[in-house]
């Protein structure tokens, strides 16, 4: 497989450092409020690589954290009367229902929490402090950038125009505590009384961001990593930090590669609270089944923006629901079907699944291309509809479902059957009216119980099978 690493600028053929195994952290949420779409689909994209490796015999260590500890959360903490933990406790239980919600793969993902592991944070800071490359000023502890190597090799920012940069629009007070304006804060001097805190060499205080994830990383995966994930927009300052700190006190590579996906907009335009254009999941779910939203991230390109609009998502919706369709029309074809041996014919049909298998390993293998990933599917949904019939073989339609569904987990799609409230009576009974009509010629009526049916909500479809009908 060749994967785009964010270090390199180019494609690569990713190598893990143990055979059949891979150890990857993806950069997971500061819980301080509900999810919002942009945080979904770092975590549909990196749960759909985990998947897929896993589909390829790969075991997959893998890691999402919660930072539980930060300035928002102990706003949020005092806006609501309650403790941080009370805050965290709360939108963790939301992140994890939106998480099923989307079929993310919880029961084999590691979720750490920046405050159980403040020990090991601690012990990382003072690493660092130890080896001079890292200093105490008034309370606080930065990391030296001038004593890192390579810093901006991730982000390819030149240190020289970042510390320009920082200087114009330096914070006096922060600034007067730093030795340089691109240091960055380690730990941090408790502010007010009652603030949340630990006690460490250099006084009451809370970690600085970025020291969480290198920490939790190192705890959990080892001082070198297979794949470090997230947004893009984490790339400069978050993981060019990370890299800095650990490659710095472990004198190793931090992550061997760099994925990273591209960010929402909305009707074109940048998600963002002061836009009003800003969408959470938990509000989201209220008008759609979040696997359409699933879906719909994965037709685009992972590192390529991708555009959030209710015409997308309603298309995306009935794309997924011509997969399902196929799905369960399989499913049908296999409770009717006889057993029989396969015919010369039916050995042709099964060389067309060699061939989808093929062809959908071949366009993950480039670089997670869910897109073409996607077109697959739709292939193989038209050879369900068009080759396969009740006069099918068993064994052939067996293996064919086998495969559809194999290649549907993979990408983490769920073919679920639409919930209703309707008169199935009354529905067949216009149908065998249709039908009738139909036979007689009338189809001035036939055309009108059609009318009928839509306008309850029904599509029908005339196939071989005889008449098939289903929720719209």
């Amino acid at each position: 497989m060749k994967i785009h690493n964010t270090l390199t600028r180019q494609k690569e053929e990713f190598i893990p450092i143990n055979e059949n195994e891979i150890k990857m952290y993806v950069c997971g949420p500061t819980v301080y409020d509900y999810m919002h779409i942009g945080n979904a689909r770092p975590l549909v994209v990196f749960d759909t690589f985990r998947r897929y490796m896993t589909f390829k015999g790969y075991d997959v260590k893998y890691v999402v954290n919660f930072t539980d500890v930060d300035d928002k959360i102990i706003n949020k903490s005092i806006a609501e009367g309650i403790t941080t933990k009370e805050v965290t406790d709360k939108y963790i239980k939301a992140y994890m229902e939106d998480a099923k919600d989307l079929n993310i793969d919880e029961e084999n993902t590691i979720h750490p929490r920046a405050t159980e592991v403040m020990d090991d944070i601690i012990a990382f800071i003072k690493g660092l402090v130890d080896k001079n490359m890292a200093y105490e000023s008034e309370g606080d502890v930065y990391f030296d950038v001038s004593k890192a190597d390579d810093y901006g090799k991730l982000s390819g920012k030149n240190i020289e125009d970042l510390v320009h940069g920082a200087s114009n629009r330096l914070d006096t007070a922060d600034g007067s505590k730093k030795k340089s304006p691109v240091d960055f804060a380690l730990w941090k001097k408790t502010k007010k009384e009652g603030e949340i805190s630990w006690s460490s060499p250099w006084g009451e205080g809370r970690p600085g961001w970025h020291i969480e994830c290198s920490t939790m990383s190192k705890k959990i995966l080892g001082e070198t990593i297979d794949i470090h994930a997230g947004g893009e927009d984490l790339e400069f300052p978050h993981h060019e930090n990370e890299i800095a700190q650990s490659e710095g006190l472990n004198e190793k590579t931090f992550a061997n590669y760099w994925m990273h996906n591209g960010m929402i907009q909305v009707d074109g335009t940048k998600m963002s609270k002061s836009l009003g254009n800003f969408f959470t999941l938990h509000d989201i779910k209220k008008e759609y089944d979040l696997g359409v939203i699933r879906f719909w991230l994965l037709t685009t390109n992972y590192r390529q923006p991708i555009n959030f609009t209710r015409e997308i998502i309603e298309q995306a919706k009935a794309s997924l629901n011509r997969l399902t369709n196929a799905y369960f029309r399989l499913e049908d074809l296999i409770t009717k079907a006889e057993e029989k041996a396969i015919s010369e014919e039916e050995k042709n049909l099964l060389e067309n699944l060699d061939k989808f298998k093929e062809n959908f390993i071949e366009v993950m293998d480039d670089d997670l291309n869910t897109a073409d990933a996607i077109t697959v599917l739709f292939d193989m949904a038209k050879f369900i509809n068009t080759k396969l019939s009740e006069t099918t073989s068993k064994e052939v339609l067996e293996k064919t479902f086998d495969l559809y569904k194999d290649l549907f987990a993979s990408l983490g799609l769920v073919a679920k059957k639409k919930e209703v409230d309707v008169d199935v009576e009354r529905i067949e009974e216009l149908i065998e009216k249709r039908s009738l009509a139909k036979k007689n010629k009338d189809f001035a009526t036939a055309d009108a119980i059609r009318d009928v049916l839509t306008a309850m909500g029904i599509t029908i479809k005339d196939t071989r099978e005889g008449v098939k009908w289903e929720i719209s």
